[in-house]
């Protein structure tokens, strides 16, 4: 079996050819800070995103991102929602249901995992597939960033059992990797005069201050999209990410996830709790506010 590789380069080969790309459309569940940046001309170019997901099961879901309603796999969406945010990064697919290695590219690269695995608390080992081996291999040598949906399991802590007495092993494994983020979801994009609450079906950073500093927040605006979970969190996250990688060219993986949970904001979300929140909700523009970062 083999990875299946879906590549996006329209804004590489136009910007190549010496055509003039036309500014894309801010849409309405975006946070308004990514309008701005792609004004200073951070779009994501020269950053490869993966979304680990499902492409090929029968499940579908409707969702609308980008104007009009759409049937897709979990993963489509995801991808979409990362492209959206970054629309001149390099957009590849690899199907997560598949027993192989996860490849990086040439390049600064950006991992999107909007799924986890389940399984009963108190195992002392998993075995991990060369898929899972892979990502975790990666976080924790700061060769990616590694954008990690926090869980719906109504506020779980991240590493910790759910209700059902289940653990999210993939969130476990990557707690303390250098390059690793979690991702949960607020209700919406919070600013300091409309402050966001958490979304009531996200897990939370919990008491772990590890995970608490590894732990971002962004809106999920599914009221607008029909599209709801911190599945639809980590991909923004990873837009993110990009966007500060097309700034700072020089930067490494680890540089770029510091500088996201550094600069994330706590005035903008309601009883700000860092066993809640994490960091806060990740901001874009105090991120590329900097002329360079550590």
């Amino acid at each position: 079996m083999k990875t299946v590789h879906i590549t996006f380069t329209l804004a590489a080969t136009l910007l190549a050819t010496g055509q003039v790309l036309a500014q894309p459309a801010v849409q309405s569940w975006m946070n308004q800070e990514v309008g701005a940046a792609w004004l200073q001309g951070y779009q994501g170019l020269g950053v490869t995103i993966k979304s680990v997901d499902d492409f090929k099961s029968n499940d579908r879901s409707y969702g609308k991102l980008n104007g009009r309603t759409r049937l897709l796999h979990h993963g489509q969406w995801t991808r979409l929602q990362a492209n959206l945010i970054a629309p001149q990064a390099t957009m590849r697919s690899h199907e997560f249901m598949k027993d192989t290695k996860v490849s990086l590219s040439t390049g600064f690269n950006v991992l999107n995992l909007s799924y986890g695995i389940m399984d009963t608390a108190g195992k002392s080992a998993i075995q991990w597939s060369r898929q899972e081996s892979s990502i975790i291999g990666y976080a924790f040598k700061g060769q990616a960033v590694v954008s990690k949906a926090a869980g719906n399991e109504f506020g779980t802590a991240v590493g910790q059992p759910d209700q059902y007495g289940e653990v999210d092993y993939l969130n476990k494994s990557l707690i303390g990797a250098k390059s690793a983020l979690f991702v949960g979801a607020l209700d919406n994009n919070g600013s300091p005069s409309a402050l966001a609450n958490m979304a009531s079906y996200s897990n939370v950073a919990g008491s772990n201050t590890t995970v608490q500093n590894q732990f971002l927040v962004v809106g999920v605006e599914g009221h607008k999209t029909g599209l709801y979970g911190t599945s639809f969190a980590a991909p923004i996250v990873s837009g993110y990410a990009a966007i500060l990688s097309s700034k700072f060219t020089n930067a490494n993986p680890i540089q770029i996830t510091n500088q996201l949970l550094v600069t994330a904001r706590k005035d903008t979300v309601s009883k700000y709790d860092p066993a809640i929140h994490g960091r806060g909700e990740a901001s874009i523009a105090r991120a590329l506010a900097p002329a360079s970062i550590q």
